[in-house]
């Protein structure tokens, strides 16, 4: 099962065959519940060794780079919009009211979550607050409509608000699209906008990825360069779940991305093909990247699953344990380690682990602020337990 047929389990749905998918998981919905490592609530591994520093770190700018968020650390926004279990707003509201009073000034939402959801959410607790003092990300790819009396089912967004989504890649799909979005956040404008799953793993696009990635090149890229310019939003570039788009884009004379989400492609576990190919061509034009599931799902956080997928790679739970044990000999924990590895690469502008609790996103800001030793990245290395060129924090 890969992550996208893992994604389509429902309450009252069995394996479908796509991530964001709706039409597919409608017609294949069955009476299967959903697995219980999925439903986990507010688990929280203790964050382990010697807070150092006393604030969450900061980016340098560099004209180098297209463009850099502030912070290293944001929190990303799919448990506010009711992935796989519905949290209440006075939930949601808790959690974003520990990520800022824990100094969080960056968050990553989107349409899809929760069709709308997420981003009301968000919206709703930021209010009254000055959008100078804040970075939001949200994306474009989907456009929501009213649903009415015809709901479409996405079986992995519990409760979510009463809308549909079609795919639109062109110059006005993306324009309607971050409009609404500005209606739901209730903001003037949007730091950064991403061009979401246009990927191969996303079994939805009609035509494919690359059929859609050619409406793309000369509709939302080429518009959202122009609100660019028109200063709606600050920067853009891809969301997705595997590299393609995004190398593509940096090997062609196609309007370049400020910065790129890469999620499931970058962690303490699994960097290599990141370090050796996508990150080179990221740097090649000045296109820095925030990193989506830095934790592996919750894999390095000590759960048994990994990228959304119950199928666990070879070998992934024997490295994890080994790299477990080296922690615990360096008084540290693997979250910490995985966390602080993922922000280490000066190519990474930051990371955005989710939360779906207080206590999750407040370990995550701890963990942040631990100081490692540098002899368990020697030993991971010696170990070949992660690529002996990969950047590790300082």
């Amino acid at each position: 099962m890969d992550r996208r047929d893992f994604l389509t389990y429902s309450a009252a749905g069995a394996v479908a065959a796509a991530l964001l998918p709706a039409s597919s998981i409608a017609s294949t919905a069955a009476a299967a519940p959903v697995p219980s490592s999925l439903t986990e609530r507010a688990s929280v591994m203790r964050t382990e060794g010697r807070l150092v520093r006393a604030n969450l770190p900061l980016n340098v700018p560099s004209p180098a780079m297209r463009y850099m968020t502030p912070q290293r650390f944001g929190m990303g926004g799919t448990q506010i919009g009711n992935i796989f279990a519905p949290i209440s707003d006075e939930q949601a509201d808790l959690v974003l009211q520990a990520a800022w009073n824990a100094g969080v000034r960056l968050y990553d939402t989107s349409p899809f979550y929760g069709f709308g959801l997420s981003e009301y959410r968000l919206g709703r607790f930021l209010r009254g607050k000055d959008p100078a003092d804040y970075v939001i990300s949200t994306k474009v790819g989907r456009v929501l409509t009213a649903a009415g009396g015809a709901r479409q089912d996405h079986a992995i967004w519990k409760s979510p608000a009463p809308f549909n989504y079609r795919y639109d890649y062109t110059a006005a799909g993306a324009r309607r699209s971050v409009e609404d979005s500005l209606q739901r956040l209730g903001l003037p404008r949007i730091d950064i906008v991403f061009i979401h799953d246009l990927s191969p793993d996303n079994s939805e696009l009609e035509g494919g990825w690359e059929a859609a990635y050619r409406i793309a090149r000369t509709g939302a890229m080429v518009e959202l360069e122009k609100m660019r310019d028109e200063g709606l939003i600050k920067a853009w570039g891809f969301g997705v779940n595997t590299p393609n788009a995004v190398v593509q884009a940096m090997g062609s004379d196609d309007p370049t991305p400020n910065i790129v989400l890469l999620a499931c492609q970058y962690s303490l576990i699994d960097h290599s093909d990141a370090l050796r190919n996508t990150f080179p061509a990221l740097h090649r034009k000045g296109t820095s990247v925030v990193v989506g599931t830095p934790l592996n799902d919750g894999f390095l956080g000590g759960r048994n699953r990994y990228n959304f997928s119950l199928e666990l790679p070879a070998g992934a739970v024997e490295k994890r344990k080994r790299i477990m044990a080296i922690a615990a000999r360096h008084g540290i924990d693997i979250h910490t380690a995985a966390l602080q590895f993922a922000a280490a690469h000066p190519q990474v502008s930051a990371i955005i682990p989710g939360a779906r609790s207080p206590g999750q996103i407040i370990s995550n800001v701890e963990a942040m602020k631990v100081g490692i030793p540098a002899a368990f990245w020697a030993e991971l290395k010696s170990q070949s337990l992660m690529e002996a060129q990969a950047p590790v924090p300082s």
